[in-house]
């Protein structure tokens, strides 16, 4: 019996992501990367002094990268939920983990070069890399105690600051000490060019992680729905594939803009004179 004939339309030659992915999650993620670059962008700039600020006191700055690191933790958590719903297997979860972790290992011996005293020692990555094995044990608990575990994660730091004067001083001196400050209880930051502890973060990733487990649950749900339709123009598609390469994109960019500015630092004056 012949085959049936199954005319090629405009919209199945469109590139496609991956069947098993939110595509509008991943354009979410894809402008979270965006702003991270935007932001980065203009940091290597003042680094170079090129654009004096202070991105280390500046609100215009630092709400900037708060609001960059919610972002792209909430679809992290978004992502799982919809990795649980889809039933990933453990292999598979072993394995993005074992590259984000492997990544987090390269950006603190790449900024150590560049930042000898204030490396990456506890940034976006290894902060990842710990949450989403907490997760993975906390994905079990049901709404009733996941909310509560996220808010008490995201009021803790605070908490433990505005307390932290009744507290003994060696426990204050022990939690501010290098090895305990990915916990984020601390009463100062530490010295480092990034730094995402797990308090208040993982609040974040949970937040993000029960919102997209609860609208799952429900038929008809209209954010599942959302983030399922497909990109439909040139932009969304660009975003959507950079989401999906957001962890190769984010170990290269800086050596692309960092590199390319420095470049641009010293044949400056050639071109000039």
């Amino acid at each position: 019996m012949p085959t049936q004939f199954h005319p090629v339309t405009y919209a199945d030659s469109e590139p496609r992501a991956p069947r098993d992915r939110w595509d509008r999650l991943d354009v979410l993620r894809g402008l979270a990367m965006v702003w991270m670059t935007a932001f980065h962008f203009c940091f290597d700039l003042s680094y170079l002094q090129l654009w004096r600020q202070d991105f280390y006191h500046n609100p215009v700055w630092t709400w900037q990268r708060t609001a960059i690191v919610s972002l792209f933790l909430l679809c992290a958590g978004l992502a799982q939920a919809a990795a649980q719903s889809k039933q990933t297997s453990t292999a598979r979860f072993c394995r993005r983990w074992a590259q984000v972790a492997g990544c987090a290992l390269l950006v603190s011996a790449g900024s150590y070069l560049v930042f000898p005293n204030s490396y990456i020692y506890f940034g976006v990555l290894h902060g990842v890399a710990v949450m989403l094995l907490l997760l993975r044990l906390l994905q079990g608990c049901n709404h009733r105690v996941l909310f509560p575990i996220a808010l008490l994660c995201l009021l803790a730091p605070s908490l433990y600051q505005y307390f932290a004067s009744g507290f003994p001083a060696s426990l204050v001196k022990l939690l501010n000490a290098k090895p305990f400050t990915p916990l984020g209880l601390v009463t100062r930051k530490p010295a480092t060019e990034d730094f995402v502890p797990v308090l208040p973060w993982l609040g974040v990733m949970l937040l993000g992680f029960q919102i997209g487990r609860q609208q799952i649950a429900k038929a008809g749900a209209w954010l599942p729905a959302y983030l399922a339709r497909p990109a439909q123009n040139t932009l969304s598609r660009g975003l959507a594939w950079l989401g999906r390469h957001s962890l190769p994109y984010y170990m290269l960019h800086q050596l692309v803009l960092m590199g390319g500015l420095m470049l641009l630092v010293l044949l400056l004056p050639t071109v000039l004179d």
